[in-house]
């Protein structure tokens, strides 16, 4: 796809915890920014937010992949003025571990209020499974696509009152969990999506597209005023996605 307006993404890994492979999170997801025809580096630790370099501070969009309960207080801060100030945040998978450390919740508050949600349990469907991804609505970071299956972990969350629900999967007592979801926060918007555990959802076509069009959106392009879609971004057995109104064979 060729944009009308340059966008830089810089994608952020950070954390400690084993059972998140960082490395591969980079890697996949630089690629799958650099599909959406973004000019996309990636970057390891947060703590660039507090004194940035120019490919932290020149970054359009910022997409985190975290893995650890602590976040510094300055860290938080800093990431949060700078959405605050206009740039735009993709917030993937165990991104919001927020209240696990000493203080609780109040402690990671600042992060909290900007992405929106905190982790709480894998729910009672075990750690991880196969589950159908239900769309809500029609907004920008869906378009194109419908309701998909994928493999990855199950991720029960609890969100802040002022977000957006875009995407939903059933619950075992027939409730529902956001699994995509959006909110601004100053002059930047915010996008969270729980996918993302590993190779398995990273490699998804589906998962890959929510990415693509989330990096967009929350660099804010139009992508109705897209100069042109260069490609047809593969669904499999025959079916793309398109710039026409959705999946097509």
């Amino acid at each position: 796809m060729r944009l009308t307006q340059p966008l830089r993404a810089l994608v952020v890994v950070d954390g400690t915890d084993l059972h998140h492979d960082l490395l591969g999170a980079a890697s996949a997801l630089r690629d799958v920014v650099l599909e959406g025809g973004v000019v996309a580096d990636r970057a390891v630790g947060v703590d660039r937010f507090v004194d940035p370099m120019p490919v932290t501070a020149e970054a359009d969009v910022y997409v985190l992949y975290r893995s650890s309960t602590h976040l510094a207080p300055e860290q938080q801060a800093a990431l949060s003025a700078a959405v605050a100030a206009g740039k735009g945040l993709v917030v993937l998978h165990s991104s919001n571990l927020f209240g696990f450390e000493q203080g609780g919740l109040d402690a990671d508050r600042v992060a909290h209020e900007l992405v929106g949600s905190r982790y709480v349990s894998h729910g009672d469907d075990g750690s991880e499974g196969t589950y159908t991804v239900r769309l809500r609505g029609d907004h920008p970071v869906t378009s194109h696509m419908t309701d998909f299956v994928i493999e990855d972990e199950y991720y029960v969350i609890e969100c802040r009152d002022d977000v957006t629900v875009l995407a939903d999967r059933a619950t075992p007592d027939g409730g529902t969990q956001p699994i995509v979801y959006v909110r601004e926060h100053g002059q930047g918007r915010v996008v969270y999506v729980a996918l993302g555990h590993d190779m398995r959802a990273w490699g998804s076509p589906h998962f890959r597209q929510v990415v693509r069009q989330a990096v967009l959106w929350a660099g804010g392009v139009d992508l109705d005023a897209v100069a042109s879609w260069s490609t047809r971004f593969p669904l499999g057995n025959g079916r793309f996605i398109g710039p026409d109104g959705g999946a097509r064979a």
